[in-house]
């Protein structure tokens, strides 16, 4: 048995703690089942939004016209423009694989690993299948996979989640896609600005439900008129015949008593099922109770506030844990996992101002509360909405969006909400006033922005005329 003064599960955001650990003179082992970078790169953020891009890029030609310029598509090379992602996506995993492989200070164990006691890992599987590895320090950074809905008869359906869809080189002809998160509304517009008709099943009134509903109800109005959308419907059965997929759904009530109706029901058909309905996390196959490490209900492992596990000496981050399932979430947790590690005093993780970006058609940003939080609460706010075609440049670009802002009396910024052309930048300006100014309204107000930028429709939208319950102020 093998024994390091640091073991990470996994090699996503892990690795920079693991990195960390060997800067310092520390014996490091990572484990993991699957191409080496996690997620993000291999199945995740990385592929989807380089992929993404070469949907904008199409989009942008097919508006031209709206810009008195008349341009022609004669030909789209899909499967290499397919080919051409993963084989990038590839070639820096194996990067990282080769740097770990050939390092003095880190031993690479590829495989799934399994606790067997409270800081000792079998790999059961793979290239290093019965190695054993005992550590002082065991960082749990495993993640998520996609999770499948109770849908019946759905086992016996060929179909895609998020990892296979990004390697397809064929756009389907007709693509039914089962959830309404931001997943689905990437994979939507991806593949049907590449010609395939979509249909998006959603269990929520609106799609993005981890938007502010006024800018959820926005994007849901315009995805409505590209695709064929089903919001407020659960998916219920699935079959499969002929190379025909149909899924039976049926309303689907939020409130007190909640649950499925069997009235009002929708069957629909395609060539090809998406099913990209979140994600479940991979605890159940860490034999985490080996090692005295609880989970959650939903099956997260708990942590403290500083990211530490119920057993002595084992740490957690990135999705597993489920505060927030994103990438920049998981390289700030492994940020403070680093810093409570090796640095003198444990601080809390902390995450003020943590942002989201969904890049799609239109692109969707926010940080902050909603203000459907703060309606009921007896939390006195106040909100302003601006246009994108309300500044110079958002009025050139021909813009079609909004930024919504919420403070409370005193200024001080509770959210911000952004659906339009290069929303995931614009967000960027209020995450750093509400994290490192003074986090109020002036910070925004009072900085020179440049004319005629699209940034203007962020001052603009912090400036002026707010509402307080309806009311002016």
């Amino acid at each position: 048995m093998n024994e390091v003064d640091f073991l990470v599960i996994g090699s996503g955001s892990g690795l920079d703690v693991a990195n960390a650990a060997a800067n310092r003179g520390q014996s490091v082992a990572v484990v993991e089942k699957g191409p080496l970078g996690g997620t993000c790169l291999n199945r995740g953020c990385i592929p989807s939004k380089m992929l993404l891009y070469h949907a904008d890029v199409l989009e942008t030609i097919e508006s031209a016209d709206a810009f008195h310029i008349d341009a022609e598509i004669t030909d789209v090379d899909f499967a290499e423009m397919v080919r051409e992602v993963n084989e990038d996506v590839s070639g820096d995993a194996d990067s990282i694989r080769n740097g770990l492989r050939s390092s003095s200070q880190h031993d690479l164990y590829e495989g799934e690993g399994r606790f067997v006691d409270e800081r000792t890992v079998e790999i059961v599987s793979g290239v290093d299948e019965d190695s054993r590895i005992r550590a002082e320090t065991v960082l749990i950074a495993a993640g998520t996979r996609p999770a499948i809905p109770d849908i019946d008869g759905i086992d016996d359906v060929d179909y895609l989640t998020s990892t296979e869809a990004l390697q397809l080189e064929t756009p389907p002809d007709h693509l039914v896609i089962v959830g309404g998160g931001y997943i689905a509304a990437e994979l939507g517009h991806f593949f049907g600005t590449f010609g395939s008709d979509v249909t998006i099943i959603g269990r929520r009134p609106n799609l993005l439900p981890e938007a502010d509903e006024e800018v959820a109800e926005a994007f849901t109005d315009r995805y409505a008129e590209r695709f064929t959308v089903h919001t407020g419907h659960a998916a219920t059965a699935a079959s499969e015949s002929n190379g025909t997929v149909t899924v039976e759904a049926h309303p689907y009530e939020y409130g007190d008593d909640g649950g499925i109706r069997e009235d009002e029901s929708v069957t629909v058909t395609g060539d090809t099922l998406l099913v990209a309905a979140g994600r479940t996390p991979n605890s159940d196959r860490l034999n985490l109770d080996a090692a005295g490490v609880e989970t959650d209900e939903r099956g997260f492992v708990e942590t403290d506030e500083y990211l530490r596990t119920t057993a002595e000496g084992v740490w957690a981050l990135g999705d597993i844990v489920g505060e927030y399932l994103l990438k920049h979430s998981a390289n700030h947790e492994a940020q403070a996992v680093a810093r409570n590690l090796f640095g003198d005093d444990l601080q809390p993780v902390d995450y003020t101002a943590m942002p989201f970006s969904v890049f799609a058609s239109p692109e969707v940003a926010g940080v902050g509360v909603h203000e459907s939080a703060l309606q009921g609460t007896g939390t006195e706010y106040a909100t302003r909405t601006y246009q994108y075609d309300q500044t110079a440049r958002g009025s050139a670009m021909k813009a079609d969006g909004f930024v919504k802002v919420i403070i409370d009396l005193e200024g001080e910024i509770l959210g911000c909400h952004i659906i339009g052309p290069e929303a995931s930048d614009l967000i960027q300006e209020v995450v750093v006033a509400m994290k490192a100014g003074s986090g109020t309204v002036t910070d925004i107000r009072e900085s020179i922005h440049i004319h005629p930028a699209l940034s203007e429709v962020i001052q603009r939208a912090f400036s002026g005329q707010f509402s307080r319950g309806g009311h002016s102020h």
